[in-house]
């Protein structure tokens, strides 16, 4: 059964670092406890952040990643930031004065924790993202013992969103073609019937997809890739020893705050 069309995904940026070539279950490890580590720090103390970015700028280094490259694709954080730029006003609580405005001390710290640590786990895990292909995912979470159902679900998510995409997009250049223009305020309504047909669609796609499955004795798991057919060899305790290193660098940090506090 073959259940990708390609190796890469949209954040997946091609390279030869040391990172591309590391397994992705030591990576994905790397990147939860880097995660827990960030979010475990007190937001009142700044200077372990100031270390995690130093962390994150040398991960960045050794994988080959342009800032240029990196840097617009963060923006998808763009919504919490709003979210932290409301909390300074609509917290209680003691307030102090910023350039003539009254904000609240519990909003500002909780402001700043949303968007640091927002920043470093959107950072963190578009470097992962950008050094795994999709055909490794699944594979180093069969490797994880992640349920087979989550990883079945997984798999075929990352090959038919792309079909998926491209549907629609067949369907917006249909209505173009035909004078249509979905941007207007006024064709809100067939904008909304083209969002279900494409809904229907996915639905009697997935029905017919799971069918074939079926036929061909598909047992609820997905087969694993052989080694050299998109995905490497599981991780060597070396490997493991040095993909940790970043996660490692983390928690002493976090364990400093807290000890520092």
């Amino acid at each position: 059964m073959t259940v990708g069309a390609g190796h890469s995904h949209p954040l997946y940026r091609d390279g030869d670092s040391p990172l591309h070539r590391a397994p992705a279950e030591a990576k994905i490890v790397c990147l939860v406890l880097f995660v827990l580590a960030v979010v475990a720090t007190p937001r009142e103390m700044f200077w372990p952040f100031g270390l995690y970015a130093v962390i994150i700028l040398a991960v960045w280094r050794v994988a080959r990643l342009p800032l240029r490259w990196i840097l617009p694709r963060m923006l998808i954080e763009a919504p919490f930031v709003v979210l932290a730029v409301l909390l300074p006003f609509a917290e209680g609580g003691e307030r102090v004065s910023v350039a003539g405005m009254h904000l609240s001390v519990a909003g500002l710290y909780a402001a700043w924790g949303i968007v640091i640590k927002g920043t470093l786990g959107v950072a963190a895990s578009l470097t992962v993202a950008a050094t795994t292909t999709s055909r490794e995912l699944p594979v180093a979470l069969s490797r994880l013992r992640v349920p087979a159902l989550i990883v079945s679900v997984l798999t075929l998510m990352i090959r038919y969103v792309d079909v998926l995409t491209a549907e629609a997009r067949r369907m917006r250049m249909a209505r173009i073609s035909r004078g249509d223009s979905p941007r207007m305020l006024h064709q809100v309504g067939a904008t909304a019937k083209s969002v279900g047909a494409l809904f229907l669609r996915s639905y009697e796609r997935g029905e017919r997809v799971y069918l074939a499955m079926l036929s061909r004795g598909f047992d609820g798991r997905v087969p694993p890739l052989a080694v050299g057919a998109g995905c490497v060899a599981a991780a060597t305790p070396r490997q493991w020893t040095v993909a940790l290193l970043p996660a490692a660098a983390a928690v002493s940090v976090a364990v400093s705050a807290w000890v520092l506090r």
